[in-house]
């Protein structure tokens, strides 16, 4: 079986990190597995990708990725596979209308990575996403939330499925950093080290943990690793509240275990989205976490780790400071480190692969129906 996966490029985020720890996995299930780019920029998640496995690259431009003239690029790749599996807008509208323009059969499974997007607020834009949805084959929704939200958005839910995301939970065992799981520094109170791993972009809101840090005793550190074009409004809020000395850049990482090793507490402070990858590779390193009480993450995190109103600075505080009680924080840790096992790239993969057998047997129905 010869499929490609299409996404807009790999710089930096959950949904670009899923496609390269799965795509290794795929290919052991015996299936030959090519990368589509939209942006085939250089950056430090293409070279390692293609370093470690010398993967087929395709790359259409190195320019935007909103440029329409990029379907005519995808319409002679189509029929190469028997599957196309697309992440992310824009490769939902290309690959849909390369499919549509080149009368091509071949089966598009989409994964829909978020709760909310801004085309669902717009009349018209909702009226073309319901159509270019209606030409996908199998959508794997990341979340129940996910699925919950795509179907009140276009009102297909037999399209609809879900298929929770996963990590290489090995990478992320506590029992390979024996001395992460209760640091004497959270007890002891001379630092308290706090970490957000996310994009500097909306909806992702650093902003509420900023304010949570002012309201913070002193010996409570923060580090945010990732990128993005907010980065310097956020570097800008921390200087102009004087807390340059407690909050740390780390820039967009690669040895996230290490330094999640090295963490006491792990955040997921966001406007919305659609699983939460980051509380899962903290809940793995036995790490308690403490989220924003959001659709989709909500199911992630809910009765392992802590929930905190969406925006709320105070109500953030609160929970981060009843970690401060051992026993509790203990508990947490504990909770949060079997919640994880629940979540292993191996099963994502599993379920991926059984959809995909499922849309070629499709494929075959129809061939013979004609």
């Amino acid at each position: 079986m010869k499929i490609a996966h299409i996404i807009n490029s790999l710089s930096t985020g959950g949904a670009e990190k899923l496609i390269l720890d799965s795509i290794p996995i795929y290919e052991k299930k015996g299936m030959e597995v090519d990368l589509i780019l939209l942006d085939d920029n250089a950056s430090p998640f293409r070279e390692r990708f293609q370093n470690a496995y010398h993967k087929n690259i395709i790359g259409l431009s190195k320019s935007s990725i909103y440029n329409p003239l990029l379907i005519f690029k995808l319409i002679p790749l189509i029929n190469r596979y028997s599957i196309i599996h697309g992440h992310l807008f824009p490769v939902l509208y290309w690959l849909v209308f390369a499919k549509v323009f080149s009368r091509s059969r071949t089966k598009i499974v989409y994964t829909e990575h978020s709760t909310n997007n801004k085309r669902r607020n717009h009349p018209i834009l909702k009226f073309i996403d319901r159509y270019v949805y209606s030409k996908v084959d199998v959508i794997g929704c990341i979340s129940e939330g996910t699925k919950k939200e795509l179907d009140k958005h276009i009102n297909m839910p037999s399209k609809t499925v879900v298929i929770n995301n996963g990590i290489d939970l090995s990478l992320f065992s506590s029992k390979n950093f024996r001395n992460s799981l209760l640091k004497s520094s959270v007890l002891a109170k001379d630092s308290i080290q706090l970490i957000q791993v996310a994009s500097f972009r909306f909806p992702k809101d650093q902003a509420t943990v900023i304010e949570a840090m002012k309201l913070l005793p002193a010996y409570y550190k923060l580090s945010f690793v990732g990128d993005g074009p907010l980065r310097n409004d956020i570097e800008e809020k921390v200087y102009s509240n004087g807390l340059e000395n407690r909050v740390t850049f780390l820039g967009n990482r690669y040895d996230m275990p290490t330094i999640l090793s090295n963490i006491d507490i792990v955040l997921v402070s966001s406007k919305y989205e659609g699983f939460a990858l980051t509380a899962v590779e903290g809940m793995a390193m036995g790490k308690p976490i403490v989220a924003s009480n959001v659709i989709g993450v909500s199911e992630v995190v809910d009765g392992a780790g802590l929930l905190f109103e969406r925006g709320n600075a105070k109500d953030l505080v609160t929970k981060i400071m009843l970690l401060e009680n051992e026993v509790f924080f203990k508990e947490v840790c504990e909770k949060c480190l079997n919640r994880s096992r629940e979540y292993s790239i191996e099963k994502m993969v599993d379920k991926y692969f059984e959809l995909y057998i499922s849309s070629i047997r499709m494929v075959n129905l129809d061939k013979n129906a004609v």
